[in-house]
């Protein structure tokens, strides 16, 4: 695989599988990560999948995931 960095086209990134969570909307309106096989984590914008893909680290990833489950983020997200 060529070199990966943020902001590349994730269409630049062959086979990965790439995952969105299962709460998404039925309009697609979500984000969605793949496992490099270097390691890191890829993101893109469901709708634009051929957009641009950051690209984190494993420990960026694990740092996240540990605030989400703490509930650090709950502000971000739109009452329903």
């Amino acid at each position: 695989m060529r070199h990966v960095y943020n902001g590349m086209a994730a269409a630049e990134l062959p086979d990965v599988a790439w995952q969105k969570s299962g709460f998404s909307n039925s309009q697609g309106t979500c984000v969605e990560f793949a496992k490099l096989p270097g390691g890191e984590v890829a993101v893109r914008n469901s709708r634009f999948p051929d957009g641009p893909a950051l690209v984190y680290t494993p420990a960026e990833i694990e740092a996240m995931l540990l605030g989400v489950k703490a509930g650090e983020f709950d502000h971000l997200a739109v009452a329903n």
